[in-house]
């Protein structure tokens, strides 16, 4: 049986303050004197310990952002609200996160607007979730699915951590999307379908009674396989556009005076984008004309490329309950910080 998920602890909009000085429960990112960066959630009488000295909490509380302040040893510590690419990349996690590069990709491709009705599957630690809720703002709709309740679990608590809140927008099914989907979401009222997921193609068919016409289908995958059983199975559904994929890598630049170079390391490979559009009802897409290419296989070819045969790699029960008593845990102090505090969408 699904369990669905929607607290009663979340305000109007959840949304988190971005600017104004420093309050209790906001959470502040300390960068040392070697670039190290710490984040911290602030509390009456609590420090930051570091071996380079200690921060009183109550030292940053009243702050305005952007401000540098002093440990007991002598350095100096830059004081800044998280950005939601900072909280992604060191939030607790269950499983393996969409990168900020691919979230960015994700939400051009995907065409998520404000207001919009969004389905996620594969939930995973929640940090697609933050980004599609920034999209879709307090007017949207996210349903988000997963088919384990740890993996759930650390999502959410992420969400309310980042938020100080959960989205009263925004529900968690622990279940298969097949079978929770049409329970969820009448025929033709979805916008966008997101699948973060190992087999997309087990799901096309309740994907395409769910989304309206017109309306997008984004898979991310992970490898080429996948890429390809995904878009012949789209291609031979009948009911979408051809697929489009793609792959974005960043490779960042040194730039000090005249030294301005590639960085030795970038980000390559995480993951495909795989995009369709669904068609009308009773629509057959016009054939393309191409040129001869070897496309022609058989099933026996196509059942070769499953995860099954390839080799699928499983995050253990027990390390992701620990990672979901972490997320569940930062998010009980951002929603106690948030009562303490009488009015934390207003700066002083």
């Amino acid at each position: 049986m699904a369990q669905h998920y929607q607290s009663a602890q979340h305000n109007q909009s959840a949304q988190r303050r971005q600017s104004g000085p420093f309050l209790l429960g906001d959470k502040v990112q300390l960068t040392g004197p070697k670039g190290r960066m710490n984040t911290v959630t602030l509390e009456a009488g609590k420090t930051f310990h570091t071996h380079r000295g200690m921060i009183e909490h109550d030292n940053l509380v009243g702050l305005p952002d952007g401000s540098v302040v002093t440990s007991t040893s002598g350095d100096e510590y830059l004081a800044l609200r998280p950005l939601l690419t900072d909280f992604v990349m060191s939030m607790p996690r269950g499983a393996a996160i969409v990168y900020p590069k691919d979230a960015a990709q994700i939400l051009a491709h995907a065409d998520i607007f404000p207001g919009a009705t969004v389905v996620e599957a594969g939930v995973g630690s929640g940090a697609l979730s933050l980004w599609l809720l920034r999209g879709i703002g307090p007017g949207g709709t996210l349903t988000s699915f997963e088919r384990r309740d740890e993996f759930a679990q650390v999502a959410r608590g992420n969400v309310t951590s980042f938020l100080g809140a959960e989205p009263p927008n925004w529900t968690v099914t622990v279940g298969d999307l097949v079978e929770e989907l049409p329970n969820t979401a009448a025929p033709g009222t979805v916008d966008r379908i997101v699948l973060d997921m190992l087999a997309p193609w087990e799901c096309l068919d309740v994907c395409a009674d769910a989304l309206r016409p017109g309306g997008v289908l984004l898979c991310y995958i992970a490898t080429v396989t996948q890429l390809s059983r995904v878009a012949e199975a789209i291609r031979h559904t009948g009911m979408f556009t051809d697929p489009n994929s793609s792959e974005t890598m960043v490779r960042g630049w040194h730039v000090e005076g005249l030294a301005v170079r590639p960085d030795h390391r970038m980000v390559a490979h995480t993951g495909f984008l795989l995009t369709a559009r669904r068609l009308a009802p009773n629509t057959v897409l016009p054939s393309l004309k191409r040129r001869t290419s070897k496309t022609d296989f058989s099933d026996e070819d196509v059942e070769l490329w499953t995860p099954g045969l390839l080799g699928e790699r499983q995050s253990s029960s027990k390390r992701a309950r620990k990672v979901a008593r972490q997320a569940t845990n930062q998010a009980e102090l951002a929603l106690g910080s948030a009562t303490e505090t009488e009015d934390p969408a207003e700066p002083n």
